[in-house]
Order: structure tokens, then C-alpha cells, then sequence
């Protein structure tokens, strides 16, 4: 007998020591799961990190220029340079000679490919030279006999054998036959022009100070193949001022006429039978005179070279009564010497200028930036070409050589002024924070201000906050303190199986369904406010003076379930009773009263939409966290409390609260990286215009749903794709902060409380 018992004790002892190895190693297979998966997280967040970083940096990698080499002036004899151009291959150039030569060369080596007399009239001398725009590759050679002639330069692109072949040639837009501007045959001193398809539109001021306005209009018949041009000529009646510059816009409606000493004066041309001059505006100090002139990209903006070095912006804006002006936007100080060219670039804000000493210089006008300064050559500037695509220029010094060079400048449009400050964009009459990162035109200016996109991110989270911190801490402390155990059961679970609600199904609602009630309610939703905490403390004065029987047969802690019915009557009652509220005290309509007295506009997917939808989003979160901290707070400093006379109101906020004070920021913080991180309800309930305005009636627009909605439209690796990156970046490093300080405050005080 007590062998068998010791065999059987021998058997129980292997099988608990077998268990007992099989449960230590599942401890230890579970512990190094959990570091695992912890290390796993930490190193995820950490590639997430750099990876933004990665796709961020090259906005702030530095412009670089180089310098390729120089050769001769191709065809030196064939006259002096007026103008000087490249393709968009950066393999051929072409130079305008003043004796009307145009001389195709090779941009590597000056090899000449073609040359190509323009058809100047026998005895006519060539006094003025204009070019059009950069892109249409026009010129205009104004003669001395009141003419004019308007050549194009054309590069046709093949491919014979797999090999690109580019065939340069000149084209006359307005026929090879001169255009007489001057009846009287007086010489065209200065001329201007810009050429479209169905308008042409050519100024000139001739040796007897007339200033003659041509135009030119295509006119399709319905009996004939062939368009015809119609002609209709005026004058410009013009004081006595010396004019020196013309510059004439690709719309074919703005004139601008400039003198060395500082005079500009804007005329409007949109009527081109009745211009008329609009503002006149000395744009120099005194002792300073104009020594370059040229267009901005889109022709908005002026851009002004001086005698002391200096580069200034200018544009006509439109003040508050409507009127326009021409405004300085900003200036840059290129060197001591005078500016020499100005070459400003066909896609982008950017330029390249150089002064009297050789020393040229690319900058962004938006970004406010010198992205590139380089000494070229210790000549004098005679001619500069900029490539179409700003990656190369051509520069001709004054001792007969042009010298190559390529440029490397990705992203000039990103700046810290660019990205945070208040920039003045062109037809804007002040500097502002704006975010339009893209148009259908080269022309457009970007504005990539991620400043309204912050402001969009945190009014949003500070309206979800609004609502959903007083109601799920509030909740809270009721359910963790007040509540019976058995409906603490049922409310708990309850509000915590809303967070697992998808957020699109939650947006999707507050677009289609919650904003255009909160429109059409607007004065239910503000009288709730005032009726509903009236209603409860109504309720809760008659509930103190009820009879004891009645008050005594609601078992201790369900008291909130008798506020059920009180708080959806006193909702009907707001609905019901704010018609009446709306036409006695707001004529009919808040909104329009708001307009009319306030100036207070209403869009219907506002902030006031967005707080109500992401609060209730954001609840369960905050509730949840916080009711644990508060259920935690241990038994015997409560029940001490109480023992020392304290009632349980003293208890709750002299005991409880400041014991779970760090669990409840810890809730607060968590929830608020929640809102500001929240994508589709932003996305679908707002209007997304990124626009700066603290009111709760106007929309926004935040970080995460601008790049839900304009990164799959962004070009990779440009300038737009990455400004995107460096938003996720900056909206990572706010949750990320956020976050972690939350869950430090969160893990402090369970080591704190571990122990009681």
C-alpha cells in the first residue's frame, strides 16, 4: 500500500513538474513577444520617422550652379547681341544680332548650325528690339522707317535612327512683309509686343514722341479656309516724360511705360480704341535710375533693377475701395553695381539677374530667397539665357565670350518665410497666410503656407475638445464613483463599443445628415445649451424635495437612469420652443441676422459641425482612460476620507481627483492626438478651405485631410509632393509628442500607485 501511494506521488510529481516547465516556457515565449512586439513598434515609428525625413530633406538641400565651360561668340561679325535664347533641350541657342541676324549655335561647344538673315527692308536701319514671351520665342525688330518686323524662332524635334535631331528656324507670325506702325514714316525708337491666336497686339514709341497702339484680331469666316487679320490702330495721349522702357502683358490689357528715372506709368489697354492711363508712381529713391526692366513669370509682377543694386518686386493690387495701384512686394540687394539683365524663369517665380561686374545671381521671389550667387565673369553682362526648364544659362560678356552653366535647383519655392510666415502673393493687396498648391497654369504662383493648415488642426481638435472633455470626464466620475457596480456594467462597455464606430461612417453622417440639420436647427442646438442644464437642475430640485418613499425606492446609484427621459424632453422642448426664440429675437433667420449685425458669415460644414462629430469620436477615448484612473484610486483613501467626516462630493474632489489627476491628463492628451491625427470625419464635415478665421460658423481645413486630399494628385518628388511629406512630418512629430508624453504621465502613476 505505501508503495502504491508513493508511485502514484512520484507520477502527480512528474506531471506537475512537466506542467509547470510547459508554463514557465510559455512565460518566457510570452515575455519575449511582448519585447518584441514592443521593439517592433519603436523601430516601425522610428523607419516612419526617417523615412518622412528622407522624402523631406531635398526641399532644404542648397542650390548648386556649375560651371561647364566658355567659347567665342559664334559669328562675332555678323553684329552685336540684342538678344540671346535657348530651347528647352539646353543643345541649341540662338542669338538676334543688331543688323537682324538670327545665328542658331550649339549651347556645349558655339558651333554655329544656322544662320538666317530676318527680311529688313532695303534701306530701312534697325533702331528698336523687343522680345515677347519666353515661351513663344518672339522678337520684334523696330526699323527706321516707322516699321516693324516679327520673327519666331521654332525648333522641330525628330528622331531619325533612335537619335533626337533638333531643327531650328525662324517663323513670321504677322508675315514676312514689315508692318508699318508710323504713317509718317517716323523711326520706332522703343517697341513692345505680344503675339496669341487670336490677338496680336504691338506698341511703339516713334522718334516724333508719339505713342502708337496696333492691333491685330483673327477673324474666322464661315465661306473661307483661311482666317484674316483685322487691323485697328490709336494713340496714346502721354505727357512729356521720358520714356525709356515699354513692357506690354501676355493678356494683352496692362501697359507699362518706364523712364531711367524712376517714372512708371500703368496703362489700361483692354479697350484697345480707348486706352487709358490708370496710375502713375515713382518707384526710385532719389540719385537711383533704372538700368533693367523685365516681366516676373505670368507678367503679374514687375520685376526693377537699379543703379545701386538693388531688385525690387512690383504688382498691381486692388485696395478696399477697388481702386489699383502699383505696389512694392519686396526687394533684394544683388551687389554694389547696377544691375545689368534681368532673365526671369518660364515656370516658376525664380530669376536670374547679374550686375555691371559679371556677378549674377538666382533668387525666388515668393520664398523670398538668394538661392544662388556666383561671379561669371569680370565683363560686363551684354546678354543672358535662361533654359526653359532653369536648369542651365548662357552668359555673354562684353569681351566677346559666352560662358555655360548648369544649375541644380529642385525646390526654390521652400522657405522657412514660405512655409510659416505671412507672404505677400501677387494680386493680393497684403501679405497673408495662404495654402493653393497648384494650378493648371505655369503661370501660378504656389502658396504652400502649412501656417492655415496648423490653425485648421488645432481649431478642429480644440472644438472636439470642447465637447467631448466636459462630457466624457463628467461621465467619468459619475460611473466611476456614483454609478451602481451593475449599470457601471452596462454604461462602461457601452461607451467604450463607440470607439470600435469607423470614422467614415462618423463623417459620412455629419456631411450628409448632422450639418444640414445644424443649419436648418441652428437656434435649437444654442437653446439646448441653456434648456437642457435648466431642465436637469429642475429635475434634480424637485427629485431633492420628493417624498422619502419615492426617493428611497431608486436604489442607490441609479438615480442618472431617471435622467433619461428629462434630458430627451428637455432636447424636444429646445427644438419646439426655438422658432419662436428665432423669430422674436433674430428676425427669422441667425444666420443672416448673424451676417447683418456681426458680419459673421455661416458655411453648413463649420467648426461647430466638426466639434460635435469628432467630440463624439473622441469620448470614448477620454472617457474610458479616465474612468480607470478614477475606479483605481484605491479603496482605503476614500473610505478614510469618509471616516473622517467628509461627504462624498468633498471626497471626490479633495481625494479621488487629485489622486487620479495624472490618469486623467493622461486621457486628455491621448484624446487630443486622437483629434488632431483624425482624418475622415475633418475630411467629409468641413469645407476644407484652409482659411484662418476663429469663428465656429467657417470651416478649415487640417493637416491630415489636405494630405488626403492632394497627395494622390501630386507629381512625385516635386516640390508639392514634398511639402505634403513635411506636413505628415510635422503632424507626426505633434501626435508622436503628444502621445508619449500622455503615456509617461499614464505609466508614472501606476508605478506610483502599484504600491497601495
Amino acid at each position: 500500500m505505501t508503495e502504491g501511494n508513493s508511485t502514484n506521488s512520484t507520477a502527480i510529481q512528474s506531471v506537475s513538474n512537466y506542467y509547470q516547465k510547459w508554463r514557465l516556457l510559455k512565460d518566457k515565449l510570452a515575455e519575449y513577444g511582448v519585447v518584441a512586439g514592443g521593439l517592433g513598434v519603436i523601430v516601425a515609428i522610428v523607419l516612419i520617422f526617417f523615412y518622412l525625413l528622407y522624402v523631406v530633406f531635398p526641399l532644404f538641400v542648397s542650390a548648386q550652379a556649375e560651371g561647364v565651360g566658355d567659347y567665342a561668340v559664334p559669328e562675332l561679325p555678323s553684329g552685336k547681341t540684342l538678344f540671346l535664347a535657348m530651347e528647352e533641350q539646353n543643345e541649341i541657342a540662338v542669338r538676334f544680332t543688331d543688323n537682324g541676324t538670327a545665328i542658331f549655335f550649339r549651347v556645349d561647344s558655339g558651333e554655329p548650325i544656322k544662320t538666317e538673315k530676318l527680311p529688313i527692308p532695303e534701306g530701312a536701319k534697325i533702331t528698336s528690339f523687343a522680345h515677347g514671351t519666353y515661351d513663344q520665342g518672339v522678337v520684334i525688330y523696330g526699323l527706321s522707317d516707322g516699321s516693324a518686323v516679327v520673327a519666331k524662332q521654332r525648333y522641330k524635334v525628330t528622331y531619325p535612327d533612335n537619335k533626337r535631331l533638333i531643327t531650328p528656324s525662324l517663323e513670321y507670325p504677322l508675315g514676312r512683309e514689315a508692318i508699318v506702325l508710323a504713317e509718317n514714316g517716323s523711326p520706332v525708337m522703343l517697341v513692345a509686343g505680344r503675339f496669341g491666336e487670336d490677338e496680336s497686339t504691338i506698341v511703339a514709341k516713334t522718334g516724333d514722341d508719339r505713342l502708337l497702339l496696333t492691333s491685330f484680331s483673327r477673324e474666322e469666316s464661315l465661306f473661307e479656309d483661311e482666317a484674316t487679320l483685322e487691323r485697328s490702330d490709336a494713340e496714346i495721349q502721354i505727357a512729356a516724360d521720358p520714356i525709356d522702357f515699354l513692357l506690354l502683358d501676355k493678356e494683352q490689357r496692362n501697359l507699362y511705360l518706364a523712364g531711367k528715372n524712376g517714372d512708371i506709368t500703368y496703362v489700361d489697354i483692354s479697350n484697345k480704341q480707348n486706352p487709358q492711363i490708370k496710375h502713375k508712381l515713382d518707384v526710385l529713391e532719389p540719385g537711383k535710375h533704372i538700368t533693367a526692366l523685365a516681366f516676373l513669370n505670368g507678367e503679374i509682377s514687375l520685376l526693377i533693377g537699379d543703379s545701386g543694386g538693388v531688385l525690387s518686386q512690383w504688382s498691381l493690387v486692388r485696395d478696399e475701395e477697388n481702386r489699383i495701384s502699383l505696389q512694392k512686394f519686396r526687394s533684394f540687394k544683388v551687389s554694389d553695381r547696377a544691375i545689368a539683365t534681368i532673365s526671369p524663369e518660364q515656370r516658376r517665380k525664380g530669376l536670374l539677374v547679374t550686375d555691371t561686374n559679371g556677378l549674377a545671381a538666382i533668387y525666388h521671389t515668393t520664398a523670398e530667397r538668394r538661392l544662388i550667387q556666383k561671379q561669371i565673369s569680370r565683363a560686363r553682362p551684354v546678354a543672358v539665357a535662361l533654359s526653359p526648364r532653369a536648369n542651365a544659362f548662357l552668359l555673354q560678356s562684353a569681351d566677346g565670350r559666352i560662358h555655360h552653366w548648369t544649375v541644380e535647383n529642385e525646390h526654390p519655392e521652400v522657405s522657412w518665410a514660405s512655409i510659416w510666415q505671412e507672404v505677400w502673393y501677387e494680386s493680393y493687396p497684403k501679405p497673408e497666410y495662404v495654402w493653393q498648391s497648384s494650378s493648371a497654369s505655369n503661370d501660378f504662383e504656389p502658396k504652400m503656407s502649412l501656417t492655415p493648415l496648423v490653425f485648421g488642426t488645432l481649431k478642429a481638435a480644440f472644438y472636439a475638445m470642447l465637447v467631448a472633455i466636459p462630457l466624457s470626464l463628467m461621465g467619468a466620475i459619475y460611473a466611476a464613483y456614483f454609478m451602481a457596480p451593475r449599470m457601471r456594467q452596462l454604461v462602461k462597455p457601452s461607451i467604450e463599443i463607440m470607439e470600435a464606430l469607423p470614422t467614415v461612417i462618423l463623417g459620412f453622417l455629419a456631411g450628409l445628415w448632422l450639418a444640414p440639420f445644424v443649419e436648418e436647427h441652428l437656434v435649437g442646438i444654442f437653446s439646448m445649451l441653456m434648456i437642457l442644464p435648466l431642465g436637469v437642475m429642475v429635475f434634480a430640485f424637485f427629485w431633492q424635495h420628493a417624498p422619502k418613499q419615492v426617493r428611497h425606492a431608486i436604489p442607490e446609484g441609479w438615480e442618472a437612469a431617471l435622467l433619461i427621459p428629462v434630458i430627451m424632453i428637455s432636447a424636444w422642448l429646445a427644438f419646439i420652443v426655438s422658432p419662436g426664440f428665432e423669430s422674436l429675437f433674430f428676425g427669422g433667420d441667425m444666420r443672416v441676422w448673424m451676417k447683418n449685425e456681426f458680419g459673421i458669415g455661416y458655411d453648413q460644414r463649420n467648426s461647430l459641425v466638426v466639434g460635435l462629430a469628432m467630440g463624439f469620436a473622441v469620448i470614448p477615448t477620454i472617457f474610458s482612460i479616465a474612468e480607470d484612473a478614477i475606479f483605481s484610486v484605491p479603496k482605503h483613501l476614500t473610505t478614510g476620507s469618509l471616516a473622517l467626516g467628509a461627504t462624498p462630493w468633498q471626497t471626490m474632489t479633495k481625494v479621488v481627483l487629485l489622486t487620479a489627476s495624472p490618469g486623467i491628463f493622461s486621457a486628455v492628451m491621448i484624446g487630443l492626438g486622437r483629434a488632431v491625427g483624425e482624418t475622415m470625419i475633418v475630411l467629409m464635415a468641413t469645407g476644407n478651405t484652409p482659411v484662418m478665421d476663429l469663428s465656429i460658423f467657417q470651416g478649415m481645413r487640417t493637416l491630415s485631410a489636405n494630405i488626403a486630399v492632394e497627395m494622390p494628385e501630386s507629381e512625385v518628388n516635386s516640390t508639392h509632393y514634398r511639402v505634403l511629406f513635411l506636413a505628415a512630418l510635422v503632424l507626426f512629430m505633434f501626435t508622436f509628442v503628444v502621445n508619449t508624453l500622455a503615456e509617461i504621465i499614464r505609466q508614472n502613476l501606476r508605478r506610483k500607485y502599484s504600491s497601495l
